[in-house]
């Protein structure tokens, strides 16, 4: 028996669309690179964004095509987010972290036809132009900079466009957007999303039990539009019709904490490093900003430690752990406390806030062994998460013998290790390539990190397997020292040995300036490695 039911496909055209006539009015602000603020209105973004499909279509952007952008968080970049895939061509959001000779291989990679560059970032671009060829570049003159020759102004490309755009016939398992991981090992992979993956997507997203968003929220992503979509906050965000605000260039401490003051943002997203100034700012003059008494700050790249957790929450301001990946668009877990949690004691509330949560709606998740074999969700065997869904990548862009990273029965592999409890909350322990096998015992180093900065005196810590010839390996900690702060190696042992097995605390510290960080900000344990070892 078949259903009554219209088959209409999930397209982000239709979340342009609803914007329009459902939340024309609402504000869309960026701070933009002199610290003024830019307003208008999803109106006036739809209509530009129309504007742009038009002129990319004139241009003899094809279905399929790629288009690339190097640009901050910003309106205009959110114009692209929906000109480029309403046109059935392909959002290619390039990370401007990456080292040039990254980027330049990931362009010539996806066969990107047509750049969008934020004028304040063509110094970066030059630094890999003689390595590729893209058929146009449109400048976007956030700053008022002459555009340089050859190249197209922003504004004049979107006037040249010619009529009123109309949408083209599209599938909703077309391509809309990609991204490609940071390529801490080997070339970056690239990963290629669907309409009807992005709007599933930002469906789960808006959910209560996940990030909870709708029109009375005002948003503003610190996590880069250039790394996985935002982690889809600006498609989530025009879904429920949610105020944007977009902090441009502008990622520091004190920059972010005047925007979230001036307009009233109660809900933010990004890395634990952001939050790290943020705290440590708070810290340092508590009076000084006026924020949302009940802001959302969404944590995600890496685990959060529980005392970030607490020292927020003296301000009022709830930090939410997810969890996720460039492989799965990126939402898979959130870390939403079910009631019966909500009746055990405040330690327990917290361990469980520092979790990675549990799996977001259609997101199939298990744990499994060396084997290959399902281990039970009891808190305590620990193996490596697979996951499965309509979001969640079955394979990668272009990119021979990738079949390691996907099973047999069409898993994907994430290469994080983890438990899970029997309420279904995710605890990561480490990446498998990062865990610590000291004595045949596993020694996680996330855990380890977690406690060396619940110390007051730590800022950051990152802990590495250092080669031991009695034990294997043993975990070698890098910690730097808040400001004005004193800590000895011997007294930092002491403050572990009461929290954790003594086999697992460490016997060397290294107290340094800065830990190295991935383009994402992720601690980057690779270069901590050749730091700390290579040169021992």
């Amino acid at each position: 028996m078949q259903s009554t039911m219209m088959d209409r496909p999930l397209l982000l055209d239709d979340i342009l669309e609803r914007a329009s006539t459902q939340f024309g009015d609402v504000e869309i602000v960026t701070h933009m690179p002199d610290k003024s603020l830019h307003r208008y209105t999803y109106a006036d973004m739809v209509k530009r964004a129309k504007q742009l499909a038009q002129a990319l279509t004139d241009a003899g952007i094809k279905h399929g095509d790629r288009v690339a952008t190097f640009s901050w968080n910003t309106h205009a970049h959110l114009e692209a987010y929906f000109g480029i895939p309403i046109t059935g061509a392909v959002l290619h959001t390039l990370n401007l972290r990456l080292p040039p000779d990254d980027v330049a291989w990931i362009v010539n990679h996806a066969e990107d036809r047509i750049l969008i560059i934020d004028d304040v970032l063509l110094p970066l671009y030059e630094k890999f132009a003689d390595q590729v060829n893209f058929e146009k570049i449109v400048v976007v003159p956030l700053a008022g900079k002459p555009v340089p020759e050859g190249m197209i102004s922003y504004d004049d490309f979107l006037a040249s466009a010619s009529g009123e755009f109309e949408y083209p016939e599209k599938s909703e398992y077309d391509a809309c957007g990609m991204c490609y991981t940071s390529g801490t090992t080997g070339k970056p992979k690239g990963v290629v999303y669907s309409h009807r993956s992005s709007v599933l997507h930002a469906m789960a997203s808006a959910t209560p039990d996940t990030l909870n968003l709708s029109y009375n929220d005002v948003i503003l992503p610190v996590v880069p539009m250039f790394h996985v979509n935002a982690w889809g906050l600006p498609y989530v965000s025009t879904l429920t019709g949610a105020k944007q605000v977009f902090p441009g260039p502008h990622m520091d401490a004190e920059s972010l904490l005047k925007v979230y003051e001036s307009e009233n943002v109660n809900v933010t997203a990004g890395v634990p490093t952001i939050w790290m100034g943020i705290i440590n700012a708070l810290d340092a003059e508590p009076n000084r900003w006026k924020l949302h008494p009940e802001m959302r700050m969404t944590v995600g790249g890496s685990a959060v430690p529980e005392a970030m957790i607490r020292r927020f929450d003296k301000y009022g301001l709830t930090v939410i752990q997810a969890w996720g990946m460039t492989e799965t668009s990126p939402l898979a877990a959130a870390a939403r406390l079910k009631p019966n949690i909500q009746q055990r004691s405040e330690d327990e509330q917290y361990a469980i806030r520092a979790t990675a949560g549990t799996p977001v709606p259609f997101v199939d998740t298990r744990i499994v062994g060396d084997e290959g074999e399902p281990l039970p969700w009891n808190g305590k065997e620990m193996g490596e998460i697979q996951v499965r869904g309509p979001w969640i990548t079955g394979s990668y862009y272009r990119l021979e013998n990738s079949e390691d990273k996907f099973t047999a029965d069409g898993w994907l592999r994430t290469g994080d290790i983890a438990t899970i409890d029997e309420d279904g909350y995710i605890n990561i322990t480490d990446r498998t390539k990062d865990v610590i096998k000291s004595g045949g015992e596993w020694i996680s180093s996330v855990q380890l990190e977690n406690a060396i900065m619940g110390h007051d005196d730590v800022a950051e810590a990152a802990v590495v397997a250092q080669p031991d010839e009695k034990w294997g390996e043993r975990p070698l900690a890098a910690v730097v020292i808040r400001e004005g702060r004193e800590l000895s190696a011997e007294d930092l042992a002491a403050f572990l040995r009461e929290r954790m097995e003594k086999w697992m605390v460490p016997e060397n510290y290294v107290f340094v300036d800065e830990i190295p960080r991935t383009s994402t900000g992720k601690f980057s344990k690779l270069d901590l490695r050749k730091q700390l070892l290579d040169n021992a």
